[in-house]
């Protein structure tokens, strides 16, 4: 078990403990920070408290933090669309609706499950639950990703993603008519304070940009493709709807009425790296699937 010591300053002062924890750490949830507390793992002071104490100035909180929960992750035979493979990199092209890899309460029926079941050789570098696992995708965006088959071609692919040389270009449909041709959008991210769930521009955020051309013009949507310069949770979602434009279909970050199409229009088709053995630069191409076919066609012929 993990303990990680905070000391309350004048910052915090007369704020929620719970809204203090989940503020000092962007991977811990208000509601995890909530969990801990009623059992008894947040001190402050060397007492238990509840979630509304209220910090004082010099307050000395001690957090417990749980060992994470053992997962047994069963491969699972599944029909995936390997675009490229060989003994130390693969390029899968991931469906719409399957979220990458497990997590508490969500063990089954993972990209990492079908991997599993595919190829016995991934990388070991994230651990159990994200075995070969470099970079991700939303459970609702389609599209290509990159698997590394040992820690060589993991490190690797990081450091390529680190200095910013992997090319990913998605395509998107928007709602509005972006009026001019192309654009850059630098724009920091984090959690968002009112919801640790979803991501959000702030000035102290994390550095992030997208740049993004026009394809196509429709009566109320725009078709774009993004390229991504930083690879930051949400970040095309965030993003575009920030200067105006959110994606359609997208419950999260889109307006209240969208178009039904289960989760975001948004389809991660270009990806390009060198070769973690041979320095090879690699790129492939995967099409938009079937409903972002038949949206465009709809789009086009409601003009």
């Amino acid at each position: 078990m993990e303990k990680v010591i905070q000391t309350i300053n004048e910052e915090h002062k007369g704020e929620r403990l719970d809204k203090v924890l989940s503020s000092v750490n962007n991977e811990w949830s208000r509601s995890q920070v909530q969990l801990w507390m009623q059992e008894g793992n947040v001190v402050v002071n060397g007492q238990k408290v509840k979630s509304s104490y209220k910090c004082s100035v010099g307050d000395v909180i001690e957090i417990s933090i749980p060992d994470p929960e053992e997962l047994d992750v069963v491969p699972e035979t599944m029909d995936l669309e390997i675009f490229y493979e060989d003994s130390d990199v693969l390029v899968v092209n991931k469906p719409k609706g399957m979220v990458v890899h497990p997590a508490p309460g969500h063990t089954t029926g993972t990209l990492v499950n079908g991997l599993m079941a595919h190829c016995k050789d991934l990388s070991g570098i994230n651990g159990v639950l994200r075995p070969g696992i470099v970079h991700r995708i939303d459970k609702d965006t389609s599209g290509l990703l990159m698997v590394a088959k040992n820690d060589l071609a993991h490190e690797s692919l990081v450091n390529q993603l680190v200095a910013k040389t992997v090319t990913r270009k998605y395509q998107a449909i928007v709602h509005g008519v972006i009026p001019h041709d192309y654009g850059t959008i630098d724009a920091p991210l984090a959690r968002d304070p009112k919801d640790r769930q979803s991501m959000t521009v702030v000035d102290n955020g994390k550095h992030a940009v997208t740049h993004f051309q026009v394809m196509e013009r429709f009566k109320d949507f725009t078709l774009v493709e993004c390229q991504l310069e930083t690879g930051r949770t949400h970040q095309i979602r965030v993003h575009m709807k920030y200067i105006g434009f959110p994606l359609a279909g997208d419950p999260k970050y889109g307006p209240r009425k969208t178009l039904d199409i289960g989760g975001q229009a948004l389809h991660a088709g270009v990806l390009g790296f060198n070769h973690p053995r041979t320095n090879e630069y690699l790129e492939f191409e995967a099409p938009v699937p079937e409903y972002f076919v038949e949206l465009l066609e709809f789009l086009r012929n409601n003009r």
